[in-house]
């Protein structure tokens, strides 16, 4: 019996490299976006603190280079949670990026999959076709022989 051999193994394998590669992308991207949003909320927590320090500040003594310094402070913090706002759409954007390659990747691979199930179903059709006209054959010959004998 001879052994099944899918005649698109190379591609296959590819197949599943890319779709591995894909998933560690989008892992990566995941991991960014993460990061990326982490900063943000730090960011945010940092300006809640300032504006916080600056209304004590107000209820205490009057302390103008304090406050001067304070709203400077938010404001400074503001631009900066700004830009981190648009690092975090990027991050997004990657994502989604990153989730459709994924997901055609798993498309093919899955694809590919199912071709090599059918040609494995085919191969097993053909041997047992194969298998059949060899019972067959020994069937008659037997019968044929043992009429032989007979006669």
């Amino acid at each position: 019996m001879k052994k099944f051999r899918y005649s698109m193994q190379n591609l296959f394998i590819i197949k599943q490299k890319l779709e591995d590669q894909a998933k560690a992308a989008y892992a990566a991207a995941k991991m960014r976006l993460n990061e990326e949003e982490e900063r943000l909320f730090a960011l945010q927590r940092k300006r809640e603190a300032y504006v916080e320090e600056k209304r004590q500040v107000m209820q205490e003594r009057l302390d103008v280079p304090k406050l001067n310094a304070l709203q400077l402070a938010v404001d400074t913090t503001d631009e900066r949670i700004q830009r981190q706002t648009q690092n975090v759409r990027k991050a997004e954007i990657a994502l989604k990026v990153a989730e459709e390659r994924l997901i055609e990747s798993m498309t093919e691979r899955k694809t590919q999959e199912r071709l090599r199930e059918n040609a494995f179903e085919v191969y097993k059709q053909e041997m047992n076709a194969e298998e059949q006209k060899e019972i067959d054959e020994r069937t008659s010959f037997q019968y044929s022989r043992s009429n032989t004998e007979e006669a």
